[in-house]
C-alpha cells in the first residue's frame, strides 16, 4: 500500500466531507503510516509524516495500546500490536472469497490454475486459488509463502517498488535458486523488474519450479498490494499462449480491483 499522502490540514476537510469520526481517521492513518515505516516508529517520526502535533499523537496511540492495536516497546517506540493480526487474517480469508469468482473466470477463459497473492512483510502469501480442470495441473496450497524473487506474483506485486528497496528486500530475504532458471543477482531481478514495467505483465518462466510457466499481474489500486496469476505446464502456457492468456489477465485484474473498491477492501 502506498503511503498515505494525507496531513493533519486536510483530515478535518476530509472527516466533514465523509461525515466521518476525525479521531477514528487519524487513528487509522497512524497504523498505516506505522505499517508503512516497517511496523515500528517512534512519535516524532509520525508527527513528522502526519503533520499532527506531538500531543495529539500521544493520545490517540495511547488509545490504541489500550486497545492491543499498538504495543510500546521497552526502547519506547511503538510497533504494530498483535491484535491486527485477527483482523488480518479475517480480511485475507474475506480476499480470497471476494477473489474466487474473478479467479474462476480466469480458469474457465484461459483453462490454466488461477491464484491471487499478497506481499506480505518481506514474503509472498498465497490467499486464494481456483485449480485447472486439466488432470495435469498445477497446485499451490493457499497459506503458502515464498520468497518473491522467483515468482511470477512477487515480480508483479515489486515492479512499482523503487530500486533501493527492492535491493534492501533482497539484502533481507537473499536470492536461493530453486531452479537453475532462478534469477539469483539483483540487478537481474532489477532487470526483470523493468521488463515487467515496460510489458505489463510478469513472467516466471521454469524459475519456481522446472516445466511450469506462470504469467502475473497486479491487482491495480487494490488496498493491498495484490497479483493475480496463471500457473500451468510450460507445454500448454508457451509464447502464443501468453498473447491471448495476458489480455484477460489484465482485464481480470481490473475487475477484481472494482470489486475490492466496492467492498471497502482488506486490510492491509
Amino acid at each position: 500500500m502506498p503511503p498515505s499522502t494525507s496531513s493533519a490540514s486536510d483530515t478535518p476537510a476530509k472527516s466533514a466531507a465523509s461525515g466521518g469520526v476525525q479521531s477514528l481517521e487519524r487513528a487509522f492513518d497512524l497504523l498505516e503510516r506505522m505499517a508503512d515505516a516497517g511496523g515500528e516508529v517512534g512519535l516524532s517520526e509520525l508527527s513528522a509524516s502526519s503533520g499532527l502535533p506531538l500531543p495529539t499523537i500521544h493520545r490517540l496511540m495511547r488509545t490504541l495500546v489500550a486497545c492491543g492495536y499498538v504495543r510500546q516497546q521497552p526502547n519506547r517506540r511503538y510497533a504494530l500490536g498483535p491484535r491486527l493480526i485477527r483482523l488480518g487474517e479475517s480480511a485475507s480469508r474475506l480476499l480470497g472469497t471476494w477473489a474466487r469468482p474473478h479467479l474462476a473466470r480466469l480458469v474457465e477463459e484461459t483453462g490454466e490454475t488461477a491464484n491471487m497473492a499478497l506481499l506480505d512483510g518481506d514474503e509472498i502469501v498465497y490467499v486464494a486459488q481456483v485449480p485447472s480442470k486439466h488432470s495435469m495441473r498445477m497446485f499451490t496450497e493457499v497459506g503458502r509463502r515464498v520468497l518473491p524473487h522467483s515468482t511470477g506474483v512477487g515480480k508483479a506485486l515489486l515492479a512499482s517498488t523503487p530500486d533501493d528497496e527492492v535491493r534492501a528486500l533482497l539484502a533481507r530475504t537473499g536470492m536461493p535458486a530453486a531452479t537453475e532458471k532462478t534469477i539469483t543477482t539483483p540487478d537481474a531481478f532489477l532487470a526483470a523488474l523493468e521488463e515487467v514495467r515496460r510489458l505489463g505483465y510478469a513472467v516466471d518462466d521454469n524459475e519456481q519450479e522446472i516445466g511450469v510457466r506462470c504469467l502475473a499481474v497486479s491487482v491495480p489500486d487494490s488496498p493491498t498490494a495484490a497479483a493475480i496469476s496463471i500457473s500451468g505446464p510450460a507445454g500448454r502456457v508457451t509464447e502464443a499462449a501468453t498473447e491471448r492468456i495476458v489480455p484477460v489477465l489484465q482485464q481480470v485484474a481490473a475487475e477484481l480491483s472494482r470489486t475490492l473498491a466496492a467492498s471497502g477492501g482488506p486490510a492491509a
